[in-house]
């Protein structure tokens, strides 16, 4: 009788399990995210400590939602619970190498794959305990095109971007989809062409996903407001603590998708430190390359002295193969023609070491444990490090090289890469369409907008500041010359400003996680167009530590 009870149990217990997949598969194909009351949230967010993190606002007024899922309705509806989790273990957290030698194999398929994003997508965003806010568009014909990708693949190399689903912070533009850079001035920033690095994406065989949440305006738009929030995408969570730890900026939403395994990678971009932080804040690797080495062109800009895109992943091997497919020169960018060497950057993996390389360890980084403890066992491997303590400089006129160039900078976008049907031509534009309903809008201001538009600096007042930053974030990193070093480690974003004006290369990859979870990494800065050197200490470093972990309730 007991066994008879037992057998019961476990037969009511198979049968609850399929019919909560069946709902919760019926519910993820409903192709449409489902509002909450998120009073209690934001309640709850008033209590952190970090003013940053009280919201006013987490889910979007003005987002596309998720409802563009409902022209591929069909193809999902053919894509299983039990499909999904039978293919989790072969594709959670794997590099593109082993995802190509899958499909080599006959194991995977560009479009189970394409799909098994998707679904994974749905099944998180629609689900406000665990949503991460981090997508704002989704391309309609990605499964097409992924099946156009099975039915003409001719064995794609292990270290090709050739079938794999590639998500696009939205402020590059992308054809057929929108380009909002999160502001409701570009809410319908509709017909434009493929930015160059899209482009050179597509001929590289990558299918372009989707596009992801970021900081408003590249967060260069409020003052003091929160990191990954825009009107268009709500407030982007990091998946290691939502709404406990910060996103970091402004590609949040690459970093937290990423971390979460909602794409093989995604594209971020940067003028000081929005990719390094989002990337250090999600526990991914990303590259913020020299200017020039990738084309800006299609890009809602900041600063043409200072911005770039670049690839944010899981992995360095990830990172090698995703700028080698963004790479090239773009005559309309002419900080791409002054590249002194254009090749395709490559490591060895099985020579790659860090004995014997000179590395730069900033002095009063080392009262942190994780760093300290880090340094020591790269020590142990065989580095030789060198302490040095650079001088700190207040790099006084940055914000007004930033105003500046975005002052003259994004009209030129507006004029020659944007929905020609937009009725905004500047900053002044922006300013005045918000002020028309502010809470929904800019819920926490556009103190930085109004900066750009109230500052009187002439072009000739503005070289000259170009000019001294720079020389400033040469000289603070001006061991690298003198003592001869491979790089200079650092912290997350900690000097990512100094490597700005400097205009160096910087690489972050995961080197821990605090007490709280929160994750930690290590910041390689090297010379100008030294990516390929930063790659090589990268993956010998990734590969000493395999630090990374996939965060709680996204497993």
């Amino acid at each position: 009788m007991k066994k008879y009870i037992f057998l019961l149990s476990i037969l009511f217990f198979v049968i609850g399990c399929k019919q909560q997949q069946a709902q919760e598969s019926k519910e993820i194909r409903s192709n449409r995210r489902t509002n909450y009351d998120e009073k209690t949230d934001i309640q709850k967010q008033q209590k952190h400590e970090n003013p940053r993190m009280q919201f006013k606002s987490i889910q979007s007024k003005y987002g596309y939602s998720l409802d563009v899922l409902q022209a591929i309705k069909d193809d999902i509806n053919t894509f299983s619970t039990e499909e999904y989790e039978r293919l989790k273990p072969m594709i959670l957290e794997q590099d593109i190498p082993t995802l190509q030698n899958l499909v080599k194999k006959g194991a995977l398929t560009y479009e189970k794959l394409t799909m098994f994003y998707l679904y994974r997508i749905l099944k998180i965003e629609n689900n406000p305990k665990i949503s991460l806010h981090s997508i704002i568009a989704l391309n309609r014909n990605v499964i097409e095109e992924a099946r156009d990708k099975d039915r003409n693949k001719k064995d794609a190399a292990a270290f090709s971007l050739y079938g794999m689903p590639i998500l696009l912070k939205d402020n590059i533009n992308t054809l057929g989809m929108p380009t909002t850079a999160g502001a409701y001035a570009l809410l319908n920033n509709r017909n434009t062409e493929d930015a160059f690095i899209v482009e050179q994406i597509k001929k590289n065989g990558g299918l372009i996903l989707g596009k992801v949440n970021l900081s408003e305006w590249a967060y260069y738009f409020c003052n003091g407001c929160p990191l990954g929030y825009s009107a268009i995408g709500g407030q982007t969570l990091n998946p290691y603590g939502r709404g406990i730890f910060e996103t970091g900026g402004s590609s949040s939403g690459s970093g937290a998708a990423i971390a979460a395994n909602y794409a093989v990678a995604a594209v971020g971009t940067e003028t000081a430190g929005s990719i390094i932080s989002p990337s250090s804040q999600n526990s991914v690797v990303g590259l913020k390359p020299t200017i020039g080495v990738l084309s800006r062109t299609g890009i809602v800009p900041i600063s043409s002295t200072l911005d770039t895109p670049g690839p944010m992943t899981k992995s360095v091997i990830d990172n090698i193969i995703f700028m080698n497919a963004m790479l090239g020169e773009d005559v309309t960018d002419i900080a791409t023609t002054k590249v002194p060497e254009r090749k395709l950057y490559k490591i060895d993996t099985n020579e790659s070491s860090l004995k014997g390389k000179r590395l730069g360890v900033i002095k009063g980084l080392l009262e942190d444990k994780i760093y300290a403890a880090t340094i020591k066992k790269i020590e142990a491997s065989g580095a030789e490090v060198i302490e040095i303590d650079p001088t700190q400089t207040p790099l006084e006129g940055f914000l007004t090289l930033l105003n500046v160039d975005m002052k003259y900078d994004l009209p030129k976008y507006l004029k020659n890469n944007a929905d020609k049907s937009l009725k905004i031509n500047s900053v002044e534009d922006v300013i005045k369409l918000n002020n028309k309903d502010l809470d929904n809008r800019a819920p926490y201001g556009q103190a930085l907008f109004e900066g750009i538009k109230n500052d009187t600096t002439t072009i000739e007042e503005l070289e000259k500041i170009k000019k001294r930053l720079k020389q400033e974030g040469e000289t603070y990193f001006s061991s690298l010359k003198k003592q001869k070093l491979d790089a200079i480690l650092s912290i997350n974003n900690y000097h990512s400003a100094y490597a700005a004006v400097a205009q160096y290369p910087c690489l972050t990859i995961p080197m821990g996680y605090k007490d709280t979870e929160e994750p930690l990494s290590l910041t390689f800065i090297g010379q100008p167009f030294e990516e390929e050197q930063l790659l090589g200490l990268g993956y010998a470093f990734e590969q000493l530590t395999k630090i990374r972990r996939m965060p709680k309730n996204y497993e």
